[in-house]
């Protein structure tokens, strides 16, 4: 016999799997900490060859002028601020990283709560049809002894 609850129930889970499930799935094997902490690794290493490659794409486009005007001076002016730019840039890309991975590790774990929810609302529900079996079994034993 088919309990049109259980199939409403197991449907919902395994929507939520199918929508939800690449997002909080693997978010949730990792600690908060060591989460966040990865991704702010990986996006300072991206930012860094990123901005290495942007430099050397200036330094090359402005090539001529950096070797007319030789002066050391000025050169070093230029690693001074592109210093600066790199740190400013790299703090300002790290706290919108480190934002971005506490809103997702946060969504995920709203969203597994949910989903522990709804299955243990299933294992209820099991209990509850496997419980009325056995009573029923036991009723029908009950039933036949005394009949005797």
């Amino acid at each position: 016999m088919l309990n049109e609850d259980k199939i409403k129930l197991m449907t919902s889970i395994a929507m939520f799997e199918k929508r939800e499930g690449k997002r909080i799935f693997p978010v949730n094997r990792f600690f908060q900490s060591d989460y966040i902490s990865r991704n702010m690794f990986r996006s300072f290493f991206s930012y860094t060859v990123c901005y290495m490659l942007c430099a050397m794409t200036w330094v090359l486009y402005n090539m001529e002028k950096l070797l007319n005007t030789l002066d050391i001076r000025e050169v070093v002016d230029m690693g001074r601020s592109a210093v600066l730019w790199y740190v400013s840039g790299l703090v300002s890309y790290l706290i919108i990283t480190w934002l971005v991975y506490h809103r997702r590790y946060e969504y995920s774990k709203r969203g597994m709560k949910v989903y522990v929810a709804k299955l243990k609302r299933l294992e209820k529900r099991y209990e509850f049809q496997n419980r009325a079996r056995e009573l029923s079994k036991e009723g029908s034993r009950h039933d036949r002894t005394s009949r005797t």
